[in-house]
């Protein structure tokens, strides 16, 4: 067992280039077409390797430009921060200003949709 062990580790660790030296080491001599193999061994690859780029998890919902409809924005700024009535409108004035910073992906892009929808003009950073 512990060479199954050793030898599922040097498969984890394998580089893209490996993976796909492997995948036609594989074709070619043993007619085998491992597609679904050599994906998941690249993206196991990718886990263990030091080239692994974090992906963002807080995003800040910038407020670019009021649009048209800058009183809607005004108010569902208001709803959406908790603010009063002035400091949201201070807000959409100011803009391009942040409404919310460091909330999650999903949060962040529903923010940017109901933004968007009252006519504001809306980037997440």
């Amino acid at each position: 067992m512990a060479d199954l062990k050793e030898f599922a580790e040097q498969l984890v660790n394998l580089t893209v280039k490996e993976v796909n030296e492997l995948a036609d080491i594989l074709k070619e001599e043993y007619g085998i077409e491992p597609a679904a193999a050599a994906v998941a061994v690249a993206g196991g690859g990718a886990a263990g390797g030091g080239e692994e780029v974090e992906e963002q998890s807080e995003f800040d919902v910038i407020l670019k430009a009021p649009g048209g409809s800058k009183l809607a924005v005004v108010k569902l700024v208001k709803e959406l921060t908790g603010l009063g009535l002035k400091d949201a409108k201070a807000l959409v004035d100011g803009a391009p200003a942040p409404v919310k910073e460091g909330v999650a992906k999903d949060e962040a892009e529903a923010l940017k949709a109901q933004l968007e929808e009252a006519g504001a003009e809306v980037e997440l950073k």
